[in-house]
């Protein structure tokens, strides 16, 4: 099985706290839509096998019309073998989901709405500069719901400035009341150059510590699971068969193909991304070509993937997988270095698959370094 990653790189106004690459440039979204039925096209056979998920990402790709929406799928469904149950996701940002919208792609072959909402907070969302209010975002997921809509996933996001562990308490239980399929639920990093980075180092807004960020982490897993959300990666969370079979393909090691600027693709062996910049994407494809580069992939590197995304996982790393795939001499590196985590409660093994506890979750990203050959 594989994915399809369909990048759109626009948005009405930046948020503070984004890094992803995008452009507030809605007058080249005609001609983008051409291009992206054009790298699809050119791009044919850069996956062999069927396709189980198709994600439009951003960006914000709720701004394209659901006419827009049905030509991309339409190039998709013509070009590629998709499965009858494949998985269908769209971004949105809930202003842009007024019922008469929802309406028109409930025409198409979506089937899952990932939310945007980040905060039930009205000042929350004034700081990270989001242009909906919390509002429109009850109110968003209700007309999904109305529309027929039935796997619905929203963002959140914890540790913003300001935020404590009652306000927090406070996001959770909004989310649940909403009776939606899966959360989305990230810790506020200040990527560098970002506004919020900036208004940070300014002294205009500071960092949650990390012992706090820590106890909204816990406090969320207790109130997850006390609703019946599944813990099923470090960030996501969902009810019985409602998982991303999109994002778990990233972490299963299965191939994707990224389309659209800064779109990212792996195919096993290799990595290729495409070039950040609108207009020289647009430029390479109207001479019929395709701007990316591309890494080859050494056996320490696809090992060091596999531990990356695999103990963010429920799943965690198969021992019997890694010898499999990376041969006995990793194997026998990986169980050497987790020694020292087992004892400490910080991980656990099963069937022999290893994965971070609750403790370990904390200091997850020192441990998948422990864990990586260099």
């Amino acid at each position: 099985m594989a994915g399809i990653y369909i990048h759109i790189p626009f948005c009405k106004q930046r948020c503070t706290y984004c890094d992803f690459y995008t452009q507030v440039a809605p007058q080249y979204i005609p001609t983008y839509i051409d291009a992206l039925k054009q790298e699809l096209e050119l791009r044919k056979n850069y996956i062999t096998d069927s396709v189980s998920s198709v994600y439009f990402g951003g960006g914000t790709p709720s701004l394209l019309s659901a006419a827009q929406l049905g030509e991309i799928l339409n190039s998709v469904y013509s070009i590629f073998s998709v499965e009858n149950d494949a998985e269908i996701t769209l971004e949105a940002n809930p202003d842009d989901l007024s019922e008469d919208y929802l309406v028109q792609i409930s025409n198409l072959r979506l089937n899952r709405l990932s939310i945007g909402v980040q905060s039930f907070d009205d000042e929350d969302l004034k700081r990270l500069n989001r242009r909906h209010t919390s509002a429109q975002a009850f109110e968003a997921v209700r007309n999904a719901q109305k529309s027929g809509f039935t796997n619905i996933s929203i963002d959140l996001i914890y540790g913003l400035p300001f935020q404590t562990l009652e306000k927090w308490n406070e996001q959770l239980s909004n989310a649940f009341e909403l009776k939606i399929q899966h959360i989305s639920a990230y810790g506020l990093t200040y990527e560098e150059g970002t506004p919020l980075w900036k208004h940070r180092n300014e002294g205009i807004v500071s960092e949650i510590d990390d012992e706090t960020m820590n106890k909204m982490y816990a406090f969320m897993l207790q109130k997850m699971k006390s609703n019946d959300f599944e813990a099923y990666e470090i960030s996501n969370f969902s009810k019985i068969g409602f998982r991303s079979h999109h994002n778990s393909s990233y972490w299963k090691f299965e191939p994707y193909l990224g389309i659209g600027p800064s779109a990212h693709s792996f195919d096993g062996v290799s990595r290729q991304w495409n070039v950040s910049s609108i207009q020289q994407y647009l430029k390479a494809l109207q001479n019929n070509d395709l701007f990316y580069e591309k890494e080859i992939l050494s056996l320490n590197d696809r090992y060091n993937d596999y531990i990356l995304v695999s103990l963010r996982t429920a799943e965690g790393a198969d021992s019997n997988f890694i010898e499999e795939v990376f041969g006995k001499t990793y194997k026998n590196f990986f169980l050497k270095s987790l020694n020292q985590f087992i004892p400490l409660g910080q991980m656990n093994v099963i069937n022999n698959r290893y994965r971070l506890t609750e403790t370990g979750i904390n200091i997850s990203n020192m441990i998948i370094s422990a864990l990586m050959k260099v």
